[in-house]
């Protein structure tokens, strides 16, 4: 009767905690959801996945955050990110993601930097935090070395799925096990070695790229490259499940050099192995083949837009 009225008076309901996340039990115990309901997540970057990573984390009831990114939202984020709407567009992408987390759960505790996240802030955008998911741009090589790095030093889990195609390549890096660093050896490098590293590191299975139907739309020299919504929903489901399995310590974690890619456009699933990381001599075989394929598409595409 009391919720008929409700509706009848366009009343809002009192928020209870237990109530709202009161269907995640049977797949968590009590126990279990106190313990999400303690947990704080860091999260760069609340454009593609970032904004998903969070909202997918709020409903599951995890009760602080720190988000980082320093942009606002924009025409071209309409075909993937959360918070692009046509009413947002101008808006910070930090004030926007953290007004529609705390609309799932108002008790949220929220930091926001909404200068992103850089060496001066550092330490306080990992103070506290139980684990630390990736969603810097693709293209943010410094600023994502550097908190992999801290993640490390620091002790915190910190797990990266990467929307490639219509599917998400996800690895963990657990206190302890292979760095990020070590993993990828994309230190000292160039930015377009960087992101080769990157890539096929990610995915040396290279699923997505059977289906890539017109290849020219993927410009690592100019920092540009396509991008679906299915790829960032599928990326926050999976980093939320091992997020889940990390905070309460249930279930395996396959960690770094081990991952993981599911493209759901071709239905495959490809457990990944790379010994050593990119340092591997098969992967050093892949990077070069891909490093004269590329370089040469690009050098013909640069010569195409040289002035007459």
């Amino acid at each position: 009767m009391k919720q008929s009225l409700d509706k009848q008076v366009g009343c809002t309901p009192a928020f209870d905690y237990d109530q709202a996340f009161s269907r995640n039990l049977g797949w968590f115990t009590e126990a279990e959801q106190a313990q999400l309901r303690g947990k704080k997540a860091a999260i760069a970057g609340m454009g593609g996945v970032g904004g998903a990573h969070l909202l997918t984390l709020a409903r599951l009831g995890i009760g602080a955050f720190h988000i980082a990114d320093f942009d606002q939202f924009d025409l071209p984020n309409m075909n993937r990110q959360a918070g692009a709407m046509l009413s947002t567009l101008g808006q910070d992408k930090t004030q926007v993601m953290q007004a529609m987390a705390k609309d799932i759960n108002p008790e949220l505790r929220i930091e926001v930097f909404p200068q992103g996240v850089g060496t001066g802030n550092m330490d306080s955008f990992l103070d506290g935090v139980d684990i630390y998911i990736d969603s810097l741009d693709f293209f943010a090589f410094d600023a994502r070395r550097a908190v992999f790095a801290a993640c490390y030093r620091k002790g915190i889990p910190a797990v990266t799925a990467a929307p490639l195609g219509m599917g998400t390549a996800v690895l963990a890096f657990m206190p302890g096990k292979m760095s990020f660093d070590a993993y990828f050896q994309m230190q000292g490098q160039s930015e377009f070695e960087q992101g080769l590293r990157f890539l096929l590191g990610l995915a040396p299975g290279r699923l997505h790229m059977p289906y890539l139907v017109d290849p020219s739309r993927v410009r690592l020299d100019l920092k540009k490259g396509p991008s679906t919504v299915m790829a960032c929903q599928l990326c926050a489901g999976v980093a939320a499940t091992e997020a889940v399995k990390i905070l309460l310590g249930r279930g395996k974690v396959v960690c770094a050099p081990r991952g993981m890619h599911y493209d759901a456009y071709r239905q495959e699933l490809k457990k990944t192995w790379l010994p050593g990381g990119n340092r591997n001599p098969l992967q050093k075989i892949k990077l070069a083949i891909a490093r004269r394929m590329l370089g040469q598409k690009f050098a013909t595409a640069g010569r195409q837009h040289e002035p007459a």
